[in-house]
């Protein structure tokens, strides 16, 4: 059994680069310095994959040693890994266009075709992600002009997870604002009940009184409406009698 651990531990020195990488990855990554596999491949984060199908039951056979081990994300992992990862299928992302040029081979053409592809793949776009964070929802502030330490937002910076259409937070949905008022002061109004907010109680009470002004002005003037309309009848009235 001390043999067993010696040759182990010799062989993840070797497999890590020394001690300087055996001990890092020991407290960053748990038992990944002893546990060793086929290098599959990496992806642009510096992320690399291994396999061993021998030593490992299912499961843990396929496993990922971040590329930034101090600032690690598990949404660092690309779709096309992450499906290697969790067996959705077995061929690795590095070795994609091997398979495809494999498999091009038994397409059979049913008619001449002048496109500019010989597979039905279909065209991929590169995908460029913040800190190479695929899952977006990290990628927000964590308060005004601060940013987020976390994952390296810088203050003032965009957040880049995704909002949905007519949400708040969606810039294609946010409608300009529209002032139609000013109180002075720099106090603009865009609605009554905004302005309604803004103004002090002296002008609220000025605002009230000059209401019940208009509004006695306005029982006034129909009151004298009314009079003439009655002065009028009565004329009218007096007119006929006359006349008969």
């Amino acid at each position: 059994m001390v043999y067993g651990v010696i040759r182990n531990l010799q062989a993840s020195l070797k497999y890590r680069g020394g001690w300087k990488g055996l001990f890092e990855h020991m407290y960053t990554n748990g038992d990944y310095p002893f546990k060793f596999g086929t290098y599959m491949g990496a992806d642009t984060a510096g992320n690399r994959y291994y396999e061993n199908r021998v030593d490992y039951p299912f499961g843990q056979h396929r496993w990922v040693e971040p590329g930034d081990i101090h600032n690690f994300d598990s949404a660092s992992i690309p779709p096309e890994w992450h499906g290697w990862m969790t067996s959705m299928n077995d061929a690795p992302p590095s070795g994609e266009e091997a398979y495809i040029e494999e498999r091009k081979k038994n397409i059979i053409p049913l008619c001449e075709s002048d496109a500019n592809i010989d597979h039905n793949v279909g065209h991929q776009e590169e995908v460029y992600n913040f800190h190479h964070l695929h899952n977006l929802s990290t990628v927000r502030s964590r308060g005004w002009n601060i940013g987020n330490p976390v994952v390296g937002l810088p203050p003032g910076a965009k957040d880049s997870y995704y909002t949905q259409p007519g949400s708040p937070y969606n810039d294609a949905s946010i409608r300009p604002r529209v002032n139609i008022g000013d109180l002075g002061g720099g106090r603009v109004y865009k609605s009554e009940k905004w302005a309604d907010r803004l103004r002090t109680v002296d002008e609220k009470a000025a605002l009230e009184k000059a209401k019940e002004a208009m509004t006695q002005k306005a029982i006034a003037s129909e009151e004298a409406s009314a009079a003439r309309r009655k002065m009028a009848m009565a004329q009218r009235g007096a007119g006929t009698v006359a006349g008969a």
